[in-house]
């Protein structure tokens, strides 16, 4: 299987952007938890909630799980 290319990932966000918010709205969660639940690959999940920091819509714990990852809550808007 090949990988999507950027601009497709990219072009995917504000559609995975509602699914993203009412995962995180149930409690934080990591990429790969996020992944998992929307059964998308996590390199892009973490593509979009990358963006979704930058943009201040989530922020992530200020340590990392046993596993090394950082978990991820949701601080924006609802809608």
């Amino acid at each position: 299987m090949n990988a999507r290319e950027k601009t497709e990932i990219a072009k995917d966000e504000m559609a995975w952007r509602d699914r993203i918010r009412d995962v995180l709205r149930q409690g934080p969660r990591s990429v790969p938890a996020v992944a998992l639940e929307l059964k998308r690959p996590s390199y892009e999940v973490m593509y979009w909630m990358m963006s979704l920091r930058k943009y201040g819509q989530i922020v992530e714990s200020e340590e990392a799980d046993a596993e090394g990852f950082y978990e991820y809550r949701w601080i924006g808007k609802d809608s």
